[in-house]
């Protein structure tokens, strides 16, 4: 009896345990595109550069509007419009390049359209990339911003699309004013 009785669970499994297995929750490696994370390479006018990882697979939208943007030079030759010690460097401004960094306006422009926000996992640490946005959390554009140091309290609030692979350094030697020479998507 207890022979028949263990042959039948072992069929059993064999029926029913795939079925468990489809229902499990993916995870964060079954959820990443196939081949490399896109790089974008940040060149700044007074030399050094930052390369960056866009992570398509927790924001593609803003990793799309980002690489968007680059490809079109919206960035090149726009300046750094903030900088907050141990906080973040941010720029996309494109009022950057022409108006005077202490107009009221400065921090204020876009590209013109919004995005909705991608709120995920990520944490606002030293080295992440994330989108600048106003009071709507639907209003991102063009502003972006490089962590200087963790900001947890960011986290589920703005979203985080990259970070700095290499060039920290530089990130740390920026100042308000810097201009970004060229910003080009690598792959």
């Amino acid at each position: 009896m207890t022979r028949i009785l263990l042959v039948w669970l072992g069929a059993l499994a064999l029926v029913v345990g795939p079925a468990f297995a489809q229902d499990k929750p993916a995870t964060p490696a079954d959820q990443k595109p196939a081949g490399k994370s896109p790089t974008a390479i940040i060149t700044m006018e007074k030399g050094g550069e930052i390369v960056l990882e866009l992570w398509r697979q927790d924001a593609p939208r803003h990793v799309e509007n980002f690489m968007k943007l680059a490809s079109q030079k919206f960035y090149d030759g726009q300046r750094v419009h903030r900088v907050e010690p141990n906080f973040v460097v941010q720029f996309g401004d494109p009022q950057s390049k022409t108006l005077p960094l202490n107009d009221p306006k400065m921090g204020s422009g876009g590209p013109g359209y919004t995005i909705k926000a991608e709120f995920n996992k990520r944490s606002f640490d030293r080295g992440v990339l994330g989108m600048a946005r106003a009071d709507d959390p639907n209003s991102a554009g063009s502003q972006v911003y490089i962590m200087l140091g963790p900001a947890h309290f960011l986290n589920g609030k703005y979203t985080a699309f990259g970070r700095v692979a290499s060039g920290m350094g530089v990130v740390e030697q920026i100042h308000v004013g810097d201009r970004i020479k060229s910003i080009k998507i690598v792959n």
